[in-house]
């Protein structure tokens, strides 16, 4: 198992940066990972533990393909994706700090090919280098927007 974590402080309360990434999941997340080139939610209503999706990604040049399910939902707390299609298992968890929140992205790959465990320690370098930036960018882009309050 390949898994890794990266965490940031966000300088806003844990419900708006809950909203932004689970509550408009759909409708942000291309904006935090740009190597999504195709996301569709595959159930209807709004985001919750049951939820399912489909995305399309390109990563250094490779397309993948993965349906997901959210399996863990905790409101303002934490929200979990299980790879359906995929052996992948995403984690986005919220921890209020005296200023902010504390995001802490975690993924874990369940099982690598054996064609590619040669590779495990660069695919492992990879995966926690797009953990920093999947983190980074989402503080990025909620410390750059006005201060609002969240209408979920």
């Amino acid at each position: 198992m390949v898994r890794t974590q990266a965490s940031t402080h966000i300088a806003r309360p844990p419900d708006q940066v809950f909203a932004f990434v689970a509550l408009d999941f759909f409708s942000n997340y291309r904006r935090w990972s740009p190597e999504v080139v195709s996301l569709e939610a595959l159930s209807p209503g709004p985001i919750r533990l049951g939820s399912r999706g489909r995305q399309v990604r390109v990563d250094h040049g490779r397309r993948t393909e993965a349906t997901f399910e959210v399996c863990v939902f905790e409101q303002d707390r934490r929200i979990d994706f299980q790879g359906l299609s995929a052996p992948i298992y995403i984690s986005y968890r919220f921890e209020p700090s005296a200023d902010g929140t504390r995001l802490t992205f975690v993924f874990e790959l369940s099982r690598l090919e054996l064609f590619m465990r040669p590779f495990e320690k660069l695919i492992r370098a990879a995966i926690q280098e797009g953990g920093e930036r999947v983190v980074g960018n989402i503080r990025g882009l909620l410390e750059q927007a006005p201060t609002t309050v969240s209408q979920h």
